[in-house]
């Protein structure tokens, strides 16, 4: 098991303005594309031996700004499917459930084609994410990344942990930002979270 880096896409419209981005094709901001090209430094420190990327243009986008050309697009690194709420900021849904958390809660399911993933299913998606990444580890020094979403890429991390999904509620994790699941005797450690590059 190497090292795994995880970098959230750039700033979106509504990444910035909080809104439940899941299904919709948001592109990057001028910001969020200025995020990413500040992490090609540190990208370009580590040995990576395989990228992988989500379908959504923002991150594409930034997986081709960080200097990433050889990706594999995966479908299972999509943001979580956020069904009835896609579009929709917390402070929204909350006035009609005033105690609703996403990492508890779930989604309001939504049309046929965004029916909403319960925190389990979007655990059990991150998963298979992380088998697939271990089959790519071929060099034990060399790292995987993966560019995706901040929901998504949080889940990933508390089941990297061994601990439930509910738990990705415990990492918060800003747009353009670099992170380092390594391993400390063996097990599964958190090693950098939400680097940015120095002024």
């Amino acid at each position: 098991m190497g090292d795994l880096f995880l970098v959230r896409h750039g700033e979106t419209e509504w990444s910035r303005s909080g809104r439940h981005t899941g299904t919709t094709d948001v592109p990057l901001t001028e910001h969020g594309r200025d995020e990413a090209r500040r992490l090609v430094p540190l990208i370009r420190a580590q040995r990576i031996g395989a990228a992988f990327v989500s379908p959504a243009q923002r991150a594409r986008e930034t997986a081709e700004l960080i200097g990433l050309h050889e990706v594999q697009v995966d479908a299972g690194l999509r943001e979580w499917d956020y069904g009835g709420y896609e579009g929709i900021t917390t402070a929204e849904i909350q006035r009609t459930r005033p105690d609703w958390f996403l990492f508890a809660d779930g989604v309001a399911p939504g049309p046929p084609d965004r029916p909403g993933e319960t925190p389990e299913q979007v655990g059990e998606r991150a998963d298979r994410v992380l088998a697939q990444v271990d089959a790519a580890h071929t060099d034990a020094g060399q790292g995987v990344v993966l560019v995706a979403h901040g929901h998504f890429l949080r889940v990933l991390t508390a089941r990297r942990l061994g601990l439930p999904a509910s738990a990705g509620a415990l990492f918060q994790l800003a747009t353009g930002t670099l992170c380092r699941l390594g391993t400390e005797h063996g097990r599964p450690v958190i090693a950098a979270w939400n680097v940015r590059p120095g002024p």
